[in-house]
């Protein structure tokens, strides 16, 4: 790397690194699979706003920004956790969602030195958010019915404005609103989803085992319709067979694609080629998408009876927990779903403030704010836009980091260090856990055993190269992965926790998957023949390309 490229990355160093800041613990098990690169900064500002008031301890962020990519400070939960007088282990078990990873034993989660007051404002800002989250939960269908509406009205409101005021006032009034409305619905729906179906797998688990409770938990899709993750891959199948229209597949999931957080991203729908390019991969390669799902059916039809076998009283009393699981899922889904076309049109108000401007795409490299200020007449914040694409393009040309990360972190270093930790890394110590080097260990996130061939997948655009019936291996999926997965034998991932992307999907179809392995794009190499057990969360490697 050029002087010049290291001089451009320290002097915004503050501005993309919050590790900086202290000793804290970080992780994004779970904006690792919302936010698959490096964020522009306009993407980062936006989510800032969003977040400004999901907030547990006043004055700290419960977001940062680690070398472009957003990272959640578990700090903050553990502040409040030891102020309490709880356990690291209460810790994890609280966060076993959004830290999903086998921790070692001797890694501390460090906590922030507050005082007693910070600490007691801290607790009535948790119970602020569980209050805004169940509140969230109870607009969640309203917003579900309007999203579309609103989306589409959006847009047209967006064209007729030709002045950067005229577009201002529409942020203001009517975007700005709806936007933070939909967080909140999104917010409550995950939460109110995650804690029910963990707590609900760990019961079962005690009581028929592992592999069966991963299979009672899915089974989430509808009788007259698909999880909504399974949507475009159910969709473009029924598209390629004449059961919908081109029209009704666009508008259904035409904003839902690679990068779909990232705002400088085009959206599927807007690029006229991209369907008829998904349906002639369809063409080339067709899968029986109906006939998976009905195979995963019978899996969970079997694990129902097994369950009803051991304990008819416990399965009368598992029916409803599991159905309502299935129903938060539902809700859950549908949420990110709507949300994620709230992001296309704050992006379609980013383009046509760029088209306003004369600034083009380079209308990304601002922050909200930035923007706002440029659209009321100041194009003083433009100066900020050359040096931010430059660090951009040098925070972009660096591997994935580690999913958990304590203390200072230095990117690039990290990067040169051809020895370097792709799962956890620790400042304070050099290697965090010893690995066996013919085992690649995760977590269960499809039951099933599988052998097969790797196909390590960098980009959803190159899942060409997956051939039918080998194993796929990625950093990451997200929804613009989904039309790979019935092609895939097995799935298998560094990022990834039970209710991921990949493994709600792999579920649903039936696929085993082991996910948040953190270091398996690092270990697995294309054609290895490897062992995949999805109940146990192991990839056992048979034989080496």
């Amino acid at each position: 790397m050029s002087e010049n490229v290291n001089n451009t990355a320290a002097t915004h160093a503050d501005e993309w690194n919050d590790s900086l800041s202290g000793d804290y613990l970080w992780s994004n098990v779970n904006f690792g699979e919302a936010v698959t690169d490096v964020m522009t900064p306009l993407t980062w500002s936006v989510i800032q706003f969003t977040l400004d008031d999901w907030v547990f301890l006043p004055g700290m962020p419960t977001v940062g920004v680690i070398g472009g990519r957003p990272y959640l400070n578990i700090s903050i939960f553990a502040t409040l956790f030891y102020g309490m007088g709880c356990s690291r282990q209460d810790l994890l078990s609280y966060m076993e969602s959004t830290l999903y990873m086998r921790l070692p034993d001797e890694m501390p989660i460090p906590s922030i030195p507050v005082s007693r007051g910070t600490l007691l404002r801290g607790m009535f800002c948790s119970l602020g958010v569980q209050f805004k989250q169940r509140r969230g939960i109870q607009k969640a269908p309203a917003y579900l019915d309007s999203n579309k509406a609103w989306f589409q009205a959006i847009r047209k409101a967006l064209q007729s404005r030709t002045t950067g005021s005229g577009l201002c006032n529409l942020w203001h009034a009517e975007m700005r609103p709806h936007v933070k409305n939909g967080v909140w619905c999104v917010l409550g729906s995950v939460t109110h989803s995650a804690e029910y179906t963990l707590k609900l797998r760990r019961q079962l688990a005690e009581l028929v085992g592992p592999e069966d409770a991963t299979i009672l938990i899915a089974n989430l899709s509808a009788e007259d319709a698909p999880l909504e993750s399974l949507g475009p891959v159910a969709g473009i199948d029924k598209l390629a067979r004449g059961a919908v229209s081109r029209a009704a597949y666009l508008e259904n999931y035409g904003h839902r694609g690679p990068q779909e957080f990232e705002l400088s991203v085009p959206r599927p729908a807007e690029d006229p080629t991209w369907l008829e390019q998904e349906l002639e991969k369809i063409r080339r390669s067709p899968v029986d998408v109906e006939d998976l799902m009905a195979k995963q059916r019978r899996s969970f039809e079997a694990a129902w009876k097994r369950l009803q076998a051991h304990s008819s009283r416990a399965a009368r009393r598992f029916s409803r927990k599991i159905a309502e699981s299935a129903h938060r899922a539902r809700l859950r889904e549908l949420a990110r779903s709507a949300y994620v076309r709230d992001r296309w049109a704050i992006r379609l108000f980013a383009v046509r403030a760029g088209e306003l401007t004369g600034l083009g795409d380079q209308i990304f490299y601002l922050t909200l704010g930035e923007l706002l200020a440029l659209l009321s007449g100041d194009r003083s914040v433009t100066q900020a836009i050359g040096p931010r694409m430059e660090a951009y393009q040098q925070y972009k040309s660096l591997p994935p980091y580690p999913a958990v990360i304590r203390g200072r972190f230095d990117p690039f270093a990290w990067a040169a260090d051809p020895n370097h930790p792709t799962d956890i890394f620790d400042a304070h110590k050099a290697d965090t856990r010893g690995l066996d080097p013919d085992l690649v260990v995760g977590s269960p996130g499809s039951a099933g055993i599988v052998e097969g061939i790797v196909r390590v997948i960098d980009h959803p655009g190159t899942g060409d190269l997956l051939q039918r019936g080998e194993i796929m291996v990625a950093v990451q999926t997200d929804i613009a992965w989904t039309l790979l997965f019935p092609r895939a034998a097995a799935v298998i991932t560094d990022i990834g926790a039970p209710l991921s992307h990949a493994a709600i999907v792999a579920r649903e179809l039936g696929i085993p998957a082991v996910v948040g392995c953190g270091n398996a794009t690092a270990i697995l190499r294309t054609g290895d023949r490897v062992r995949v057990d999805g109940g146990q969360g192991t990839v056992e490697i048979l034989r080496q390309a």
